[in-house]
């Protein structure tokens, strides 16, 4: 039986009712003022969904809002029917009417959910949730905590700048930055702990373009990465510069208490030119729970994913990336149409994928299912790009250049300015699946494609 019914969930038959609806939200340090936002059941972030590996999630989406939503179940390797994605894999889902997903979930980790209509606007109000799949069995930590981070452009009101919304400013640089910081939708999530303790930390940025960056205070707190993007990792102390997280992308922590009772552990954003305090780690005074960490840090264990991929054939698909400020785009088409620079800014498109701009007619790629692909992405851009393929997990093979080993199983891999990135996955997933980039003005103006496996 899921973990939902069990927490005796909203239940319609067997499926678990998930709303979209507005809602309230404490963004600001001023509890007394609340920001409108649109959330899943009312809440920021939406309910955590929490399964076993192998169990079938069942779902009903009721949308309650006035637009026209879909959920899309971020890093789920999920039937294709199920993808959420409005105008590839489903119709949109209009006020007042329901949708219901049913999937399989073969791979234990860190995942969320989110629409994918109208995705810039609806997640920058609020619209996502985690989606929690267990491993087989119990991990060995004393607790698992959730550490989900957004950026908000809020007005001095401390409302949602909804005048921003589609600029084409935003869209042709780093996409639409916030200007306050939240943390499990609050301005300054405080978790408790006990010295000595031994905490599993599972993060994510939801932000629609701020590349993220994290760091803590290594005298009073031993951190390890164990898993990214849902998919284990052999563990790994962090490094001096943080926990770097672009939009969309996932990290499980190993967080080994060091500080003593009493003491305060500051959740650094540093991604600015000013460190920000995302969260408070305060330590009860009880006498510490383990007098040192434990000996090892922990190896979760492997999906069902191959260690590595058979490289010696794969479908070879190239993605160059054009446009955006500073960039050399000068035309390209546009739903069959070639059109100078100029008239694709009127159209509120500025970016490419092989000089076509927006979603194709035809896929990047249709691929036989069980073949290896390789897609090679040249950015040629100004601007960092966070790629996310539906559908799938894939390996970073080849970085300007260089052939890369072992690289961690991804779903969303940031590719900076002048980088040309190969990956490969194993094209077991039939169905139509997206190819975009997770900094959402980036896919509103043009950046997303996808390809076909039969």
């Amino acid at each position: 039986m899921p973990v939902s019914s069990r927490l005796g969930w909203a239940a319609a038959g067997d499926f678990r009712v998930l709303r979209a609806t507005t809602g309230e939200a404490a963004l600001m340090d001023n509890n007394d003022k609340k920001t409108p936002i649109w959330a899943y059941d009312g809440s920021l972030p939406g309910p955590e969904l929490r399964y076993r590996r192998g169990e079938t999630a069942r779902i009903r989406l009721k949308n309650d809002l006035s637009d026209p939503t879909s959920v899309h179940w971020h890093g789920i390797r999920i039937d294709n029917a199920m993808d959420g994605v409005v105008g590839l894999t489903q119709d949109e889902v209009p006020p007042g009417g329901t949708f219901d997903y049913s999937f399989t979930l073969p791979d234990a980790g860190t995942y969320w959910y989110h629409p994918h209509h109208k995705t810039w606007e609806q997640m920058a109000r609020g619209l996502y949730g985690m989606l929690i799949v267990e491993e087989d069995q119990p991990v060995a930590v004393d607790r698992d905590l959730l550490f989900v981070a957004d950026d908000w452009r809020l007005n001095q009101d401390g409302l949602i700048d909804e005048a921003s919304f589609g600029r084409i400013m935003d869209a042709a640089h780093q996409g639409r930055l916030g200007n306050w910081l939240s943390t499990n939708g609050l301005p300054e999530q405080r978790y408790t702990a006990r010295s000595g303790e031994r905490l599993r930390m599972r993060c994510v940025n939801t932000a629609n373009a701020r590349i993220m960056a994290f760091n803590v205070d290594r005298t009073k707190i031993q951190v390890h990465v164990i898993a990214l993007d849902g998919q284990p990792v052999p563990p790994e102390e962090l490094g001096a510069d943080g926990l770097v997280l672009a939009p969309a992308q996932r990290a499980d922590l190993l967080l080994d208490i060091l500080a003593k009772p009493g003491d305060e552990i500051p959740i650094m954003e540093v991604s600015g030119r000013e460190p920000v305090r995302a969260a408070l780690i305060k330590l009860s005074d009880q006498a510490p729970l383990r007098a040192k960490p434990p000996k090892d840090p922990i190896q979760l264990p492997d999906n069902p994913l191959p260690r590595e991929i058979d490289l010696l054939d794969p479908v070879e698909l190239p993605m160059v990336m054009d446009g955006g400020a500073m960039g050399g785009l000068r035309e390209a088409n546009f739903e069959g149409q070639m059109l100078d620079i100029r008239s694709l800014v009127r159209k509120g498109k500025v970016w490419s994928f092989n000089g076509i701009v927006g979603k194709p007619l035809e896929p990047l790629g249709r691929i036989t299912k069980g073949r290896t692909v390789v897609i090679t992405m040249q950015n040629r851009t100004a601007w960092p790009h966070a790629m996310h393929l539906h559908g799938h997990h894939f390996q970073a093979v080849e970085k300007n250049g260089v052939l890369l080993k072992n690289e961690p199983w991804r779903d969303t891999l940031l590719i900076n300015r002048s980088e040309e990135i190969k990956i490969a996955f194993v094209a077991d997933n039939p169905g139509k699946w997206l190819f975009h980039c997770h900094i959402l003005e980036h896919q509103a103006a043009g950046m997303l494609t996808w390809i076909e496996i039969a």
